[in-house]
């Protein structure tokens, strides 16, 4: 599997930034982030370590549809529902046809590399030309 690079910004830096790509003023480059979270704590909460079993037992057993991951990890249909889709919103599964009609969770990535600026805010450190 892959990578997937993401990084923290708050919405005032992640609105800025692409606006700065827009106007052609900054060019994203292939080593930044692809996916962006708005604070340490929300990429903390979506990748907390019930979800990172979540996403092992889905890798590893290949649930057919939400019923048989609500089976096999012993949580509620609607909060798995939840939080798949949250984190398919991350890039971090996606939801593929499964048995018969119904979806089936599939993992994408199999890491995640955080970028985290610890002195600069990310529109300093990511304007370029």
């Amino acid at each position: 599997m892959t990578t997937l690079k993401v990084g923290i910004a708050d919405y005032e830096e992640m609105k800025a930034r692409t606006l700065r790509i827009a106007r052609g003023e900054e060019k994203p480059v292939p080593n930044d982030p692809k996916v962006w979270f708005t604070s340490t704590e929300s990429f903390a909460k979506v990748l907390s370590a019930g979800n990172r079993d979540l996403l092992r037992i889905i890798a590893e057993q290949a649930p057919g549809s939400l019923e048989e991951l609500a089976e096999i990890t012993g949580r509620a249909k609607s909060n798995l529902s939840r939080t798949l889709k949250t984190m398919a919103g991350y890039g971090l599964i996606r939801m593929e046809p499964g048995r018969g009609r119904k979806l089936a969770p599939k993992v994408i990535h199999d890491r995640v590399e955080l970028e985290l600026p610890l002195t600069e805010r990310r529109a300093a450190v990511g304007v370029r030309s």
